[in-house]
């Protein structure tokens, strides 16, 4: 027994390592990361920009009013849409609308219901408005810079659907502060060494560009609209029809809205879920990501200077991406003694995801099938 804790201690040790390395990857990654958000976008052709909403949130008005003061200088049209005549998000467009009425923004309230992904059918109904060739999607928790559409519109110059990374915002609490730690430390590392060697292809809520025809030729927001994970699935769609999904040179904010440990787990949760659902292998292999836990396992298992070495070698490359992503993103999501207790979280929500098919999203649970689709549970 002794001999085989020793072999598991030192192998996961290893896997540790690994981890390690990956992190030093993402870290010399970054910096190509930060000369691509100098980038600005040169082509302004006419965008229609739509915004699914769903009630009040956190910092909607902010984040709403950053698509409004786009340094864009084609024609350009902002459709919001909600689903309820009673939605608070109303009040907010409209004194979006009064406040900047050279501003061509349109609001769409439209009850129907095509599925059981109400972000979908709110889409659905608002697509259907859209005046332009060039849509862009993004979600109602995203704020955005004055260059962003520029960028968007530029990148979009080449065919196939562009999409942006996202930060994370964090409201004032502790909870929201880790939601925001797990995107910038873990999620864009992850989209940064996955990018470079060609195992991802993301495609996020956070920005989806494309065009109209092409919308079409992947059988519209209707071919999503029984699907947990639309980002992802248009994203699959547009490269089936042999097209690229590609990140634009600029990115985005997204605000943490969780405000307890229950609301935080069942987000990631959910998130990771689906992951494995849709990714199996892809996402056992970011088992390796978690070195600073994997570590921790490898030095209970087998007590060594080797494994205690691996320790101190995860906690450095993961202290090192902070350091790194603070200086890239020009913003800390929070202070250095919580990243060993937002890893533990996150190997956790890993272990979590391995098991189970259900989910929490907006309220409702759900049953995800093996294709992403949604049924009530």
């Amino acid at each position: 027994m002794d001999l085989w804790l020793h072999w598991a201690g030192w192998t996961v040790s290893g896997l540790a390592l690994l981890g390690a390395a990956y992190a030093l990857a993402a870290v010399c990654l970054a910096g190509r990361f930060r000369s691509a958000q100098a980038l600005a976008g040169a082509k302004c052709p006419p965008v229609t920009l739509l915004k699914p909403l769903h009630f009040d949130e956190p910092r909607l008005r902010q984040n709403l009013l950053s698509f409004c003061a786009q340094d864009y200088d084609g024609p350009l049209q902002i459709v919001f849409g909600v689903q309820d005549p009673l939605d608070p998000a109303i009040r907010v467009v409209e004194e979006l609308k009064r406040d900047h009425p050279s501003l061509d923004i349109e609001l769409v309230i439209d009850t129907r219901i095509y599925g059981t992904n109400r972000k979908v059918s709110n889409l659905i109904n608002l697509v259907e408005r859209a005046k332009y060739d060039v849509l862009v999607l993004s979600d109602s928790d995203i704020e955005a810079g004055p260059g962003y559409l520029r960028a968007v519109a530029d990148a979009l110059e080449d065919g196939g659907a562009v999409t942006c990374l996202y930060t994370g915002t964090a409201l004032d609490n502790i909870w929201s502060r880790l939601v925001a730690m797990g995107i910038n430390y873990q999620f864009i590392p992850n989209v940064l060494v996955g990018t470079e060697l060609g195992l991802a292809a993301p495609c996020f809520g956070s920005t989806i560009g494309l065009r109209k025809d092409l919308l079409r030729r992947i059988g519209g927001m209707e071919a999503f609209s029984n699907l947990l994970a639309d980002d992802y699935e248009i994203g699959r769609a547009v490269r089936d029809h042999g097209h690229s999904t590609r990140l634009a040179p600029v990115v985005v904010a997204h605000t943490c809205t969780e405000t307890s440990g229950a609301e935080m787990f069942a987000h990631e949760l959910r998130w990771a879920r689906t992951i494995r659902l849709l990714n199996r292998r892809g996402h056992w292999g970011t088992l390796v990501t978690h070195a600073l836990p994997l570590a921790l396992i490898g030095l209970a298992l087998a007590p060594s200077a080797f494994t205690a070495a691996t320790l101190a070698a995860a906690l450095a490359s993961r202290l090192l991406v902070k350091w790194r992503m603070d200086r890239v993103l020009g913003v800390s999501a929070g202070a250095f003694w919580l990243l060993p207790l937002r890893d533990l979280l996150s190997f956790a929500i890993f272990l979590a995801s391995l098991f189970g098919g259900k989910v929490r999203w907006r309220g409702a649970h759900f049953a995800v099938a093996p294709d992403g689709a949604l049924s009530h549970w």
